[in-house]
């Protein structure tokens, strides 16, 4: 099937589409060809019987036949004795050779019409012979003359040979015109597709104006190039922050290198270095906690039942200002570094940012269970609160206040709480600002 593969797809298509009518029309041809053949013999066949039929009722009524006998034009009739001898004929009849032989006769006396030479009544055509006994010592035979049926035949196979192919290659030429036709708007895709490189985001496939496969084909295509620019345009900005954010701890440690190298007071510096070491090492590891959220396509890690009572009051102990609000115990299948990141982050980010405090607590509520972590700071604005989940983003005050953030860690919240099944959310404190973190609750567990 080499030469399959090597077709193009519009070939291909036409090749499918056209086989099918072509093996139809043959089909056709031969089963018109096969109902006019049956017709004309038909038509013979009933023109003698009545022929025949004319002529027995004459013997029936009297005893003498009149000469000679009536028959339509080209037709042949005989009457025969018992002895098979022509006892009577029409004008074009031979009065003393029968029309069959003896071997013929017995043939057409059992009801088969025999096909003999227009020789023995001198005619130029064949002649179809039908046999009628109409008492012991009397039998009709007519002729019929095959030379109209005969052409008739001839003309119908030469019109389908003829015209057979013409509509043959006619079918295939209009094939190729409309399926070119229809992959057409596929070339303009193509050739769409081919302008368009890397850097040019804002270029889009031609969408069709037909409401077919196609046109939803580009919309499709179309959409997912959005998709891939924004996801370029995240991942240049991701690059340039995390650059930028790298970039003032470096220079930070490398001004105080440089300052203890003049002034040998290597110990001041070894302090703040530590300070700027620690500050890069949270950048790097949230960058990578980040990486590998991404590659893992959203794929849950291992998973175990955790009480969230328990992981809240761990933190409340390591936080002079963190509080607890009593509730009942309430689990959660996820994986426990994953979530201890997760109160982590939202915990740093609310004592950052309280005047006097920040309160925890976790409540069932449906199917799910709501985590609460709520500080009495100045809030943030509600046109903001979607966008400090993007990486790293930090509002102004933030980031004048922020004692060593990343502005990663509501990304990273946001990242962890979704690969869990589970949604977060910034609402008013009243005052301060409230995150809630909504996951599946465990209820079937046996602890």
């Amino acid at each position: 099937m080499r030469w399959w593969s090597q077709l193009s797809l519009r070939g291909r298509l036409v090749l499918l589409g056209t086989s099918g009518l072509v093996v139809g029309l043959a089909i056709a041809g031969l089963a018109m060809a096969t109902a006019m053949t049956y017709s004309f013999r038909g038509t013979l066949d009933r023109s003698a019987d009545s022929t025949a039929t004319e002529i027995s009722n004459l013997l029936v009524e009297g005893d003498r036949l009149p000469e000679p006998l009536p028959a339509p034009a080209g037709q042949v009739v005989q009457v025969l004795d018992a002895q098979h001898r022509v006892v009577a004929g029409d004008r074009n009849a031979d009065r003393l050779v029968p029309l069959l032989h003896d071997d013929e006769l017995t043939v057409a006396m059992s009801g088969t019409r025999v096909t003999v030479s227009g020789d023995r009544a001198l005619q130029p055509d064949r002649l179809r012979v039908t046999a009628r006994k109409v008492s012991d010592d009397r039998i009709v035979l007519v002729a019929v003359p095959l030379g109209d049926y005969q052409r008739s035949q001839a003309l119908l196979r030469t019109s389908l040979w003829v015209t057979y192919p013409v509509l043959v290659v006619v079918l295939v030429a209009i094939a190729w015109r409309v399926v070119g036709a229809a992959l057409a708007p596929v070339d303009r895709l193509r050739s769409g597709a081919e302008r368009i490189t890397g850097a040019a985001t804002d270029e889009r496939l031609p969408v069709p104006p037909s409401s077919d496969e196609i046109q939803r084909l580009a919309v499709t295509l179309n959409h997912m190039l959005d998709r891939l620019a924004q996801s370029r345009a995240r991942q240049r900005s991701f690059i340039a922050d995390a650059a930028h954010e790298l970039r003032s701890p470096l220079a930070s440690m490398r001004i105080q290198v440089e300052v203890a190298q003049k002034l040998g007071d290597w110990a001041t510096a070894g302090d703040d270095l530590l300070v700027d070491l620690d500050r890069l090492q949270r950048l790097v590891d949230d960058l990578l906690l980040l990486a590998r959220a991404d590659a893992s396509d959203g794929r849950p890690g291992a998973r175990e039942p955790v009480e969230l009572p328990t992981l809240l009051s761990n933190f409340a102990r390591k936080y002079d200002t963190v509080t607890v609000e009593p509730g009942e115990s309430l689990w959660v299948e996820a994986d426990p570094d994953e979530l201890h990141r997760i109160v982590l982050n939202l915990v740093d980010n609310g004592v950052r940012h309280a005047r006097s405090g920040v309160v925890l607590a976790a409540v069932a509520d449906g199917d799910d269970v709501l985590v609460t972590v709520t500080d009495d700071g100045a809030g943030i604005p509600a046109a903001l609160r979607e966008r400090v989940f993007d990486r790293f983003a930090r509002l102004d005050d933030g980031r004048a206040r922020d004692a060593g953030g990343t502005g990663l860690g509501l990304a990273i919240v946001r990242e962890l709480v979704r690969r869990h099944g589970g949604t977060v959310k910034l609402v008013d404190g009243r005052p301060g600002t409230r995150a809630e973190v909504r996951l599946p609750r465990l209820v079937d567990s046996v602890m």
